[in-house]
């Protein structure tokens, strides 16, 4: 995470007032424009990132990439946070765009020095509208310079009708359910569309795992398909505890489109549309 300059130095009343954004156009060209309009005109999820993610000696995750079951593509991540934050972003049925750090957002403090910060995420949503976001690996992680910036960043969202967070930490076992459905998230694991639609009727009440999966057929063709059905929302299950053949399955729920906002997910349910 880039805080050129830092982002340190008390706010004032004009301080943020004229940001400018800094990106990766189009053939890899750096551009530099006002923030609102680059807001409106400016596909950001489309974009590489405007700087790598740095990659920090000793840390045993580093810089890599994410398939997203939403856009078809590849999603930049810099740590095991973030791709944590990525596969919940994935999921959420209001999110139709992801990019790794594909902006810098720039301004001038009360002493008129150029400061920056570049969120780790971008995500569109349905709506129009943006979320950038953080994905810190604990709650103080950045210390006072990644709290001023938080600050700037809400500001500078307020001003186009976006938002800034800094997700908080998934807990340990949602992320480890996560990963593990995560890993059938691909179109391949739908096999056929007559499978798909004789385990969604297996589950047409709520069920064992596994029972609904043996009346399907064998597990071993049956289960790829289950878990592809969970990760899209077509069924659901509770993600608050770990995994198991016993957990009870039943039809997916559609959920909030406003979940990113309320928070973690511990519920797959609701993605009813098709993977692009």
């Amino acid at each position: 995470m880039t805080g050129a300059s830092g982002a340190g130095g008390a706010q004032h009343a004009g301080e943020g007032s004229g940001f400018e954004v800094a990106f990766a156009g189009f053939g890899g060209q750096a551009v530099r424009q006002r923030w609102v309009d680059g807001a409106v005109t400016v596909a950001f999820e489309e974009l590489e990132p405007v700087s790598a993610f740095p990659v920090v000696p000793g840390r045993r995750w580093g810089p890599g990439l994410w398939w997203s079951a939403t856009t078809g593509r590849h999603v930049a991540s810099g740590s095991n946070a973030m791709r944590a934050q990525l596969m919940v972003l994935d999921r959420d049925p209001d999110i139709i765009g992801l990019a790794g750090r594909p902006v810098r957002l720039l301004w001038h403090d009360e002493q008129g020095r150029v400061r920056s910060w570049t969120p780790q995420l971008f995500a569109r949503r349905a709506d129009g509208t943006a979320l950038l976001a953080d994905c810190p690996s604990h709650t103080e992680a950045g210390g006072e310079q990644a709290f001023r910036a938080s600050v700037m960043m809400e500001q500078a969202c307020e001003q186009v009708g976006w938002s800034y967070q800094r997700l908080e930490p998934l807990d340990a076992v949602l992320a480890a359910n996560l990963r593990w459905l995560g890993g059938y998230r691909h179109p391949r694991n739908q096999i056929r569309p007559a499978l798909t639609a004789a385990v969604l009727e297996a589950f047409a009440r709520p069920r064992p795992l596994i029972e609904g999966v043996q009346a399907v057929g064998d597990q071993i063709e049956v289960l790829p398909a289950a878990f592809h059905a969970l990760w899209h929302g077509h069924l659901s299950v509770p993600l608050d505890r770990p995994l198991h053949e016993r957990v009870l399955v039943q039809v997916g729920i559609l959920p909030r489109s406003e979940a990113v906002a309320a928070g973690p997910h511990y519920e797959i349910g609701g993605r009813f549309r098709e993977v692009r």
